[in-house]
């Protein structure tokens, strides 16, 4: 375990950020103010799909019209949970540079539909077009506004890009990520979100994977806002950070760019969870820091543009204030990790072969439970197939929808019924039938900590990161077979303390986003929705079974699977069948008897 800490160590670097652009900042904040009112409050209503959405993309278009740009729409459709299949419109806007690749400077223009969206996100809309008047076409808008304002050809393409459905999981986004002609000349993405508001500025970089944008990418873009605001722009946690990579998700539009390769990042001023409510309204925009993030991201995106090789890709890491943790080095950590848990296991598993104590019958009650919770996942998704769950595109669904708010009740009650009759048939073979011997006790817990170590070889060979919710269960449930004759309280405290890691997951999604006691089925939804990848799902499924044994183990339920002499004669499936036949023939006989009993 030195080891690898010492690597993570001598991994750690300070990106430095790219030269300083050379020439200043041309952004107008007042101008940027009227663009976001005027955006705001003629369109209030941008839904996707609505008029208002149709409204705002021509007003976009207008806009950019006298700078000399010819504004290119590319429609798509997309299924949005909680709205149904709906025709959605990217509008780009195309300054030609020396070169084919290109820098996107990328803004949503969409809304919720709960308020006027002002900051979010008529403000980085506002700003995206007063980028844009800075490479208008000096010979198209002669004699006009832009024409005082225009720049030197620039050395890369510049792409601006405004996106539709940002507000319902970045479909807008990820569509002009996977499909547009421009993806694969793209070299870095600058996202403007909600950047009005009066909260401190915030640089937010996940994924939809497990990847990280070019450090040099954050650190310039953290100098420039430094340089207007005076202070450093907030970043997640390290911790928060970890999660991200555990569990790749992120509602904000870079995250698309940076799970196909292209960094990317979002300056917002706007917490985890972007603001959706009545009283996103333009007399609640901050023009100063409109200003001065409007006039950081024009000096990010000079900078971007002085001829540098951008063509570093993604990788991941973790910031350390302003030093960063390679993600091969953390991903190593992670895996020694592992290291002391099997060690203690494989012991524990010659112990029993020494002293010749059979653990198959353990295995095999895990087999069972194992049966148990893959037929509940396969009726989810199952459900999911059968259109009942809400249905959309793999993206992750508006909190403000009811995809995220509404359980889905009469679809939960016919799930729990499918599920509670494949208990029934599973806990014929589990349920103890006489005393467990100590060894077949030891036995369960070997098998069941076996199982998790196949769990987590699982995990690290899919996603290392997501270890940061195993480990705490490992190294926890390791000291449940040295205190299985200890009090009851102290077995399910030392249980308890193993959920630390599924518990951290949920309560990120409670507590950062807001989501309360919805989180468990919001993240339901995003596996019902493709978002989340389904191997994690199958393997989490495991990992409950192995869970469940050893609640079993430690409320003094557990069995080993019978042997052929103690089972009894049918199977789960026929004993459940005749059971029910006799209760069938017993109420007929009684409704007879009252019929009798009634004429008699």
């Amino acid at each position: 375990m030195a080891l690898p800490l010492l690597l993570a160590a001598f991994s750690v670097s300070r990106p430095a950020p790219l030269p300083p652009p050379n020439l200043p900042a041309a952004f107008d904040r007042q101008a940027a103010l009227a663009l976001a009112t005027d955006l705001s409050r003629h369109y209030p209503n941008r839904v996707p799909g609505s008029a208002g959405a149709l409204g705002a993309a021509s007003w976009f278009a207008d806009q950019l019209q006298p700078y000399g740009f010819t504004t290119t729409v590319g429609s798509f459709k997309a299924d949005i949970p909680g709205i149904g299949t709906t025709r959605l419109q990217n509008l780009i806007a195309v300054a030609a540079g020396r070169s084919e690749r290109a820098i996107v400077v990328t803004a949503h223009r969409d809304d919720a539909g709960i308020g006027p969206g002002a900051n979010d996100n008529a403000s980085g809309t506002a700003a995206l077009i007063e980028l844009a008047r800075a490479y208008a076409n000096p010979r198209a808008a002669a004699g006009g506004a832009g024409a005082t304002g225009a720049r030197v050809r620039p050395t890369y393409t510049i792409i601006f890009l405004s996106t539709d459905g940002g507000a319902f999981g970045n479909l807008g986004a990820a569509y002009f990520a996977e499909r547009s002609s421009y993806r694969s000349d793209v070299v870095a993405v600058l996202n403007l979100d909600s950047i009005a508001a009066t909260g401190p500025p915030r640089l937010e970089f996940a994924g939809d994977t497990p990847r990280s944008p070019a450090a040099a990418l954050l650190e310039t873009a953290a100098a420039q806002i430094q340089q207007e605001t005076g202070r450093a722009p907030a970043r997640p946690s390290a911790l928060r950070q970890l999660v991200d990579l555990g569990f790749p998700f992120s509602l904000y539009g870079q995250a698309p760019f940076v799970a196909r390769g292209i960094p990317a990042l979002t300056l917002t001023t706007a917490p985890d969870r972007p603001p959706q409510s009545f009283s996103d309204t333009p007399q609640r925009l901050d023009v100063l820091r409109l200003g001065q993030l409007g006039r950081a991201a024009q000096n990010v995106l000079d900078s971007l543009d002085q001829g540098l090789d951008l063509a570093q890709g993604t990788s991941s890491f973790v910031f350390l204030g302003s030093r960063v943790i390679r993600g091969w080095a953390i991903e190593l950590v992670l895996i020694a990790a592992l290291l002391p848990y099997f060690a203690a296991v494989v012991d524990l598993f010659a112990r029993l072969r020494r002293r010749r104590i059979p653990i198959a019958p353990a295995l095999r009650s895990y087999r069972s439970r194992l049966g148990f919770w893959l037929w509940s996942g396969a009726l989810f998704f199952l459900f999911a197939l059968l259109g009942v769950w809400p249905r959309g595109a793999p993206r992750p669904p508006s909190f403000e929808s009811s995809a995220a708010q509404h359980w889905p009740a009469a679809g939960l009650v016919g799930l729990a019924v499918l599920v509670l009759a494949g208990w029934l048939v599973a806990r014929d073979r589990l349920l103890p039938r006489r005393r467990v011997r100590p060894e077949e006790d030891l036995a369960g817990h070997t098998g069941a900590l076996l199982a998790l170590g196949v769990v987590a070889l699982l995990f690290a060979a899919t996603n290392p990161f997501a270890l940061v919710f195993l480990l705490p269960s490992l190294h926890a449930w390791l000291w449940l077979p040295q205190i299985r004759s200890r009090a009851a309280w102290l077995r399910a405290a030392v249980f308890a303390a193993g959920l630390a890691g599924p518990a951290l997951l949920l309560g990120s999604f409670a507590v950062r986003y807001g989501l309360g006691f919805d989180a468990p089925w919001y993240i339901a939804e995003l596996y019902a929705l493709g978002y989340a990848p389904f191997p994690a799902a199958v393997i989490g499924l495991c990992w409950a079974a192995g869970a469940a044994q050893l609640v079993a183990l430690v409320g003094g339920r557990y069995a080993p699977y019978p042997s052929a002499e103690e089972r009894p004669p049918r199977g789960p499936v026929r004993a459940l069948v005749r059971r029910a036949v006799h209760v069938q023939r017993a109420r007929q006989r009684a409704s007879e008897q009252a019929r009798r009993a009634l004429e008699g």
